[in-house]
């Protein structure tokens, strides 16, 4: 099942996506929410309904009250708008081992031991559409191929073989990053902060997991979770630049939400992401380009470049970079020591 939301009369309207079509969820059904954050918090009451009405809906049948509207007509939202959380994981082992091998550092071997993430702001997520950014935001500017995850149900202390009963779909992430600002706090041993909260994107729909159940395969030797076949890709105004897929994360969900769980609630609402598949970003594609041609010419983010991000299975993301209508630096209020 495809779960989109998207702008109507000023509101969150939560719909059910089939064959390039929205039908709303209380048209549906009387006992189904029209907003992901009621739908979330229902979840075991309302997702067999959703499913069967879904099932239907493929099947060709009127359902409801319920008519088909375009997606293309509407304005579409974060499938998850208002989330509880947002957190961000480290799940790629070969984005890690690159970025290191790029900055001539050993790759640290604490990334075999567990899954690490960090807490992102949740008000700065957004869905397709533009990204606006301030002028010290242009200073490296970048992008960052992901995939996420909601939590459809609240727990604590959950174990990985139990995790993916916790996970209504995925989506996929674009951790947008100021690079400049994000390595400059980060020589104080914190963050990343400034350089990560003006922009998170996720979309354009929640896919649930009976929908990628083809695409399963083994997690990697020695973890445990659910993993799925999906090529990623991003093109930066047309041209392909990343490369991946889904089944590379070393550390799967289940791992990381176990991690996230441990003496901690986790919620419905919680988006929670994969971290940067390899080559999934400027950054890493610059240092290897670096590395391989000294003359190398580095590529970042400028206003007006569209990105757009796919996963099989889960769509297309795209957004446009804009540059807010301000001249404002907090780089140039820093201290001289």
């Amino acid at each position: 099942m495809k779960l989109v939301t998207y702008l109507r009369e000023e509101t969150d309207q939560l719909a059910i996506l089939v064959d390039g079509l929205l039908y709303n969820t209380q048209d549906l059904h009387p006992d189904l929410p029209n907003s992901i954050q009621m739908f979330l918090m229902a979840w075991e009451d309302v997702i067999d309904i959703a499913l069967h009405a879904d099932a239907q809906l493929k099947a060709g049948k009127k359902v409801g009250s319920a008519f088909g509207i375009p997606f293309d007509s509407v304005h579409i939202l974060a499938p998850v708008p208002f989330p509880t959380s947002c957190r961000d994981g480290y799940a790629f082992r070969q984005h890690v081992a690159a970025a290191r091998r790029n900055r001539k550092v050993d790759m640290i071997p604490e990334f075999d031991e567990y899954p690490i993430f960090y807490f992102t702001n949740h008000n700065a997520i957004q869905g397709p559409g533009e990204i606006s950014c301030m002028p010290d935001h242009f200073d490296k500017l970048d992008f960052e191929l992901e995939a996420a995850i909601v939590v459809c149900k609240a727990g604590r202390n959950i174990k990985a073989e139990e995790a993916d009963e916790y996970i209504g779909g995925f989506m996929i992430m674009n951790d947008m990053s100021a690079r400049t600002l994000q390595m400059e706090e980060m020589k104080l041993n914190l963050g990343p902060a400034k350089g990560k909260d003006f922009s998170t994107v996720i979309g354009p729909m929640l896919v649930t997991p009976d929908e990628l159940e083809s695409f399963l395969i083994p997690a990697k030797p020695g973890h445990t979770g659910k993993n799925y076949n999906l090529k990623m890709t991003c093109k930066v105004n047309g041209i392909q630049v990343s490369e991946g897929n889904m089944g590379d994360m070393d550390w799967t969900f289940a791992e990381i939400l176990e991690r996230c769980a441990y003496g901690a609630n986790i919620l419905p609402g919680d988006v929670i992401g994969s971290g940067t598949v390899g080559t999934g970003c400027f950054l890493e594609l610059n240092g290897t380009g670096k590395l391989n041609n000294p003359d190398y010419q580095e590529q970042w983010l400028q206003a007006g470049d569209v990105v757009e991000m796919e996963i099989a299975g889960l769509g297309t993301l795209k957004n446009t970079i804009v540059k807010e209508d301000s001249d404002f630096s907090i780089l140039a209020l820093k201290k001289k020591a």
